[in-house]
């Protein structure tokens, strides 16, 4: 007798993290089930994808679509296109989609117009900012999903409201934090980065840390205004707490085209490229503080302790800030600075790591699929 089928799916950095511990349980010996991995290519830089899929033991893709950027409309038909034929040839008892990246939303629309159920790992997550792309994108895969498995209880709350029953629901913790515990030993020592950047050793030699910023949202660096107002507070902020500040390609390009390069000319700013996971562990472990319009940052510095600012007017992981390190501040320099005087002052925030953020999400995760398929 043949084994289930799922195909899980991944297109951009986000995902990557979700799908390690997943595709590991799903692979092990004895699984019940036969795992097809496609990677739409929706995040195309392939020397990141191959950091990526070698440091956190993915397995290559089956398949790579290859899809590329381009604008939201574009990247979802695109997608789309080029999952169906996927599907044809595999004919799946499920797919899996993690996140809310487009890739999730348009293979969950493909599969459930041909009848193949959809599973969604970090269901009910919400901002209530529809103007946040990925906001629609979790929302309508949450709609159309059969099974949902949640990183903290009030999402189920509010898959509910919005008239999902409880059955198609299950709370499992955050696979996310999987990858992190399973990783954390090795992640790579920030003095091991000291050639990325001129002046990195020196700031390494600040008696009081440094600050981690991290800055890559359309809202934060589109608009010259907002962009010019966070740096020119971090600019302020290295001059008590150095700060580290590996640059996102989208950022950089903004940062020349509104010449505002000079805002980071700071001995205390060290710029450096894109990290890879295990690099930009390494650097988070070790910080004071982190600033960051992140998602995904909230959780990890909640679990590692690590006090969190986010640049943000609302996060779709409330328990970050209810019984983690995360406090939301938005664009409001006079927050941003409070903030981080007090981490400078007492250390910050303190929390605790939430319920089910004990790496064992995936293993809960294939234990319900095993009831329902096998």
């Amino acid at each position: 007798m043949s084994k289930p089928k799922i195909i899980c799916v991944v297109g951009a950095r986000p995902n990557f993290m979700k799908i390690a511990p997943i595709m590991a349980e799903l692979n092990k010996p004895d699984s019940k089930f036969d795992a097809v991995l496609i990677h739409t290519g929706q995040h195309y830089d392939a020397e990141m994808k191959h950091s990526f899929f070698d440091q956190l033991g993915i397995p290559e893709p089956d398949e790579d679509l290859e899809v590329g950027s381009g604008s939201h409309a574009f990247q979802t038909a695109e997608v789309m296109k080029r999952f169906e034929p996927v599907l044809d040839e595999h004919k799946p008892n499920a797919i899996l989609v993690v996140g809310d990246v487009n890739s999730t939303i348009a293979c969950a629309l493909v599969a459930v117009k041909k009848d193949i159920p959809v599973i969604h790992v970090e269901a009910g997550l919400r901002s209530y900012d529809r103007k946040m792309p990925e906001e629609i994108n979790r929302i309508l895969t949450d709609q159309i999903s059969d099974l949902m498995f949640t990183t903290e209880r009030s999402a189920e709350d509010n898959l509910v409201k919005e008239g999902i029953e409880h059955e198609r629901v299950c709370f499992v913790g955050n696979v996310m934090i999987d990858t992190l515990f399973n990783n954390v030993k090795k992640s790579m020592p920030v003095e091991n980065l000291v050639s990325r950047s001129a002046n990195l050793s020196d700031v390494l030699k600040s008696e009081n840390g440094f600050v981690l910023l991290t800055l890559h949202r359309p809202s934060n660096v589109d608009d010259k205004a907002i962009l010019e107002r966070l740096l020119k507070v971090v600019n302020e902020i290295s001059e008590k707490l150095p700060v580290i500040f590996p640059i996102h390609p989208r950022t950089s390009k903004k940062i020349e085209e509104f010449s505002l390069s000079e805002l980071l000319n700071s001995p205390s700013i060290c710029r450096m490229g894109p990290l890879s996971y295990l690099e930009l562990l390494g650097v988070m472990t070790k910080a004071k503080v982190v600033l960051t319009d992140s998602g995904g940052i909230q959780e990890e510095t909640t679990a590692l302790g690590v006090p969190c600012v986010t640049l943000r007017e609302n996060t779709e992981r409330p328990i970050t800030v209810t019984d983690g390190t995360n406090t939301i501040v938005g664009t409001d320099v006079e927050k941003i600075r409070q903030v981080v005087s007090e981490v400078l002052e007492n250390g910050g925030k303190s929390g605790r790591v939430p319920e089910f953020w004990d790496g064992k999400a995936a293993e809960r995760i294939v234990a319900v699929l095993e009831k329902k398929y096998c």
